[in-house]
């Protein structure tokens, strides 16, 4: 079988995830010198009666490369055989957030002390298209997006003070579940028993700005 072709079966053979490969190609001895010049790109190493070579899907020599470069062996007429020797495969990516904004709400808030007052939290939203309209539906708790994002930010104050009312970021939550739109709720400060006096409420200050 041609090489070119054995490396399409191959190629088909990996897992969907792999980042890079160790790849034996095997040639006759007369032909091992012609075969490590046409693979000068790829830097073989010669070990024995093979030529062993990477092939990385985010590097410099990719499958593609390695396939143009095996059909030129093949049109030279060398012959031989390509095998797997070693194969690297990506982490596997974290779930998204399966549950719904106000079941986050809801967990987050179980886990913090009973006398929590001011927090500071963000929702990031997994669709630009779905951008303004979350910003609409959470319009009580005046939202900022960050940056260019799709995250929004908001405060909130359990007892009193500047930002919107626990009970109601709670309801603004569901209005995006109830809408389908799907995010992931991030804790960034949560401050305890506060006596603000002469002002609305706790400053933080992220990135070097007020908030």
């Amino acid at each position: 079988m041609r090489l070119v072709w054995q490396w399409v079966q191959l190629e088909r053979s990996l897992p969907p995830n792999w980042t890079e490969i160790r790849v034996a190609v095997t040639v006759p001895p007369a032909q091992r010198d012609r075969a490590a010049a046409l693979l000068g790109a790829a830097n073989p190493l010669r070990r024995g009666d093979q030529l062993r070579l990477f092939v990385s899907r985010g590097g410099a020599f990719g499958p593609e490369a390695f396939r143009r470069t095996l059909l030129r062996l093949d049109r030279q007429g060398l012959s031989g055989t390509v095998e797997l020797e070693q194969l690297t495969e990506a982490e596997p990516e974290a779930a998204p957030e399966a549950r719904t904004l106000a079941a986050q709400w809801d967990a987050t808030t179980a886990d913090l002390p009973r006398d929590w007052s001011d927090m500071l939290a963000e929702v990031a939203l997994r669709s630009s298209d779905q951008l303004e309209r979350a910003a609409l539906l959470a319009s009580p708790v005046n939202p900022i997006r960050i940056g260019d994002t799709l995250t929004l930010r908001f405060r909130v104050a359990r007892r009193f003070g500047y930002g919107v009312s626990a009970g109601m970021m709670r309801r603004c939550l569901e209005r995006l579940d109830e809408e389908g739109i799907p995010g992931v709720l991030r804790l960034l400060n949560v401050l305890c028993d506060t006596d603000p006096v002469g002002t609305q409420g706790p400053v933080w200050r992220v990135g070097g700005r007020s908030v």
